[in-house]
């Protein structure tokens, strides 16, 4: 009834906790060109591995679609550095019984500290208000309703806010579970520098900018 979709670029060293807390669950992992061994590594999970051009909007949307080959009813989409909190599957199967929503999780870091606590407090009142969640909350939806507003389009970046968008606040729901997300990022970047990059280039994403303009510049920042 569920299958969850992961995007995965050299994630060797993550996917495997990512995997474990889904309990066993189907898994279909869409890699985009991997150097390590995640291909290997998925394999090993259980988990039915696709390739597709790197971009994690394009390797999203081959994993939904094979999933979706195989009958999937619901997907979750998930990023291969998240963990989901224990009780997510009871959750997700109450929320599954209105299927005219999608669902996402409160976001959460594997690091306790002042900035992590306040980005992830700033990420979960953005979903709230703005019907806005990013793709390391995950998302969780109908075949139909995934059918319905078009899926996820292969963009290289935004992927998450444009399906979102499409969506619409209304069709929006958070659930009572946590996604535990790497905070290794922002520990490179910072966790002042990376959020008001990202905001600005959320914002030139709203104002019209084609992703393709927006994620030289993400890279280049990088």
């Amino acid at each position: 009834m569920l299958t969850v979709v992961i995007p995965t670029l050299n994630a060797a060293a993550v996917l495997p906790a990512c995997v474990a807390a889904l309990g066993g669950v189907r898994v279909v992992v869409a890699d985009g060109g991997s150097t390590d061994h995640t291909i290997e590594v998925a394999t090993a999970l259980g988990a039915r591995v696709v390739t597709a051009p790197r971009g994690r909007g394009v390797q999203l949307a081959a994993a939904a679609e094979a999933a979706l080959a195989d009958g999937a009813r619901w997907l979750l989409l998930l990023h291969a550095d998240t963990v989901l909190t224990r009780g997510w599957r009871t959750e997700a199967e109450r929320f599954m019984a209105a299927p005219d929503k999608a669902g996402y999780f409160r976001l959460a870091f594997d690091e306790d500290s002042a900035g992590a606590r306040r980005v992830a407090r700033l990420a979960n009142w953005r979903a709230r208000t703005f019907g806005l969640p990013y793709g390391d909350q995950g998302l969780l939806i109908s075949a139909p309703l995934y059918r319905a507003v078009g899926g996820i389009r292969p963009l290289p970046l935004m992927e998450d806010v444009d399906l979102a968008r499409r969506l619409g606040r209304a069709r929006l729901a958070a659930l009572d579970a946590s996604a535990v997300t790497s905070a290794a990022r922002y520990r490179r970047d910072g966790w002042w520098l990376r959020p008001l990059r990202n905001l600005t280039l959320l914002g030139l994403f709203l104002a019209g900018v084609p992703a393709r303009r927006l994620v030289r510049a993400y890279e280049t920042r990088r």
